[in-house]
């Protein structure tokens, strides 16, 4: 980017705590009228600093993107209120701002409050990104509602006769690493509901149980038709969530990658997903995650047999599951090479990340007798909870057709078990 549209102190590890501090260092940004990104991050700054970068920014009428993660490190907690009030005041008066990043800040519940009048009131906010900002459920559900009443917010200024007609729909939202947990779930489902044109949503490593996703994607996320991102990875799903994602998966025609690894899938719940998957749905997917995810061969087959409904799917991600070498996973390397060598770049040209299939060299041992129906992560049963009725006949259609097409080698009282526990989860 030209250095006449950035303005960036990034990384520079300056510590500045008042205006005098920090007036050496803005001299370029106060002289710039044409500013687009203004980069802070790896910088910490006190209540001073930002009043006095404040002032600046509030009069950068072309702004576009600010990032402002990481710049509250060692800072205390009574700190960060008034200095992050007097940045996003200003970055109200910027009408062009589309981006703003927070990630890396601790905000949590007692400093989160000048976030929410912010995202009340920007309709002109575009993409938001907030990564490890210790938000946890309570804080988490204050976001998600603000972002339901944001929505509102854009389309009444879009009838406005005196408002900008360019208002843009929010696109992209990045929480992750925030503990949001399944209690904030109900207030996420609304928030994207109510943004039902985003585009992309990456919600990773947030302590979420499967009641809490099975709530996500049934309420909220399948209301989301425009979606081409799709990031839920390290949170908890079973087969109960698989199958609500199986059931989700028709909403998303436009879906070009899906991050569900270490997310305890299970085999069924990957049967269940595979099966929606040869039906056609999401006919645009090119990148699937699924590491980690406890997946056995049963699993796998019916992942490379659904590959002819998935002619755009370019690159799997599969380490860490439960298989061991097999013809079935050459089968898949030799359909995403092919699909490389057709329509990608060539081999020579290191882009292995975003083809192909990766490194297998974690996979565990298959255990013969393990009973696929698992309840939790520790192996507990869980209790009995009301499931949608679509994902429930996914999950029975799935294991229905497992049924007639794979011969599994189990002991007869694991069968009953796991018998047993179907009829307990799916009633």
């Amino acid at each position: 980017m030209s250095s006449t549209v950035l303005f960036s102190l990034e990384g520079r590890g300056l510590k500045l705590d008042t205006a005098a501090d920090l007036e050496p260092h803005i001299k370029a940004l106060k002289e710039n009228e044409d500013v687009e990104e203004v980069r802070l991050q790896g910088n910490t700054l006190g209540v001073g600093a930002c009043e006095a970068l404040a002032a600046v920014l509030r009069s950068k009428k072309k702004l576009r993107t600010a990032v402002l993660a990481d710049i509250f490190t060692s800072r205390l907690l009574s700190e960060i209120p008034p200095a992050l009030d007097a940045l996003l005041t200003a970055l109200l008066r910027c009408p062009q701002l589309r981006t703003v990043d927070l990630s890396d800040n601790a905000f949590g519940l007692n400093t989160v409050a000048p976030l929410q009048p912010f995202l009340l009131q920007h309709t002109p906010l575009q993409h938001l990104i907030l990564t490890n900002n210790g938000l946890g459920p309570a804080a988490g559900t204050l976001i998600a509602e603000a972002l339901t009443a944001l929505a509102a917010k854009k389309e009444s200024a879009r009838s406005s006769s005196s408002a900008p007609k360019d208002i843009p729909d929010l696109e992209t939202v990045i929480c992750g690493r925030n503990r949001l947990e399944s209690g904030s779930m109900a207030a996420w489902a609304k928030a994207y509901q109510a943004n039902k044109n985003i585009l992309t949503i990456k919600m990773t490593s947030n302590g979420i149980r499967q009641e809490g996703v099975s709530h996500l994607l049934s309420a909220g996320l399948a209301h989301c038709a425009s979606l081409h991102t799709l990031d839920l990875q390290d949170n908890t799903f079973t087969h109960t969530a698989a199958g609500v994602l199986a059931a989700t998966l028709p909403s998303w025609p436009r879906l070009k990658e899906l991050g569900v690894g270490d997310c305890l899938l299970t085999s069924q719940g990957m049967r269940a997903v595979a099966k929606t998957f040869s039906s056609g749905s999401s006919p645009a997917l090119e990148i699937l995650r699924l590491q980690y995810n406890e997946i056995d061969i049963s699993g796998l087959k019916a992942l490379v047999d659904a590959l002819h409904a998935k002619p755009k799917l370019r690159r799997v991600e599969l380490n860490g599951n439960k298989f061991n070498e097999d013809p079935v996973i050459e089968r898949l390397k030799e359909v995403l090479d092919e699909r490389r060598e057709e329509y990608g770049p060539g081999f020579e040209e290191g882009v292995d990340e975003e083809w192909g299939l990766d490194e297998l060299d974690d996979l565990e041992e298959e255990d013969e007798d393990e009973d696929e129906d698992e309840g939790s992560e520790d192996g507990r049963k869980e209790e009995p909870e009301t499931v949608e009725e679509k994902a429930n006949k996914v999950l029975q259609e799935a294991e229905e057709a497992e049924d007639e097409n794979v011969a599994l080698e189990e002991d007869k009282s694991v069968d009953q078990l796991a018998n047993m526990m179907e009829k307990a989860e799916l009633n």
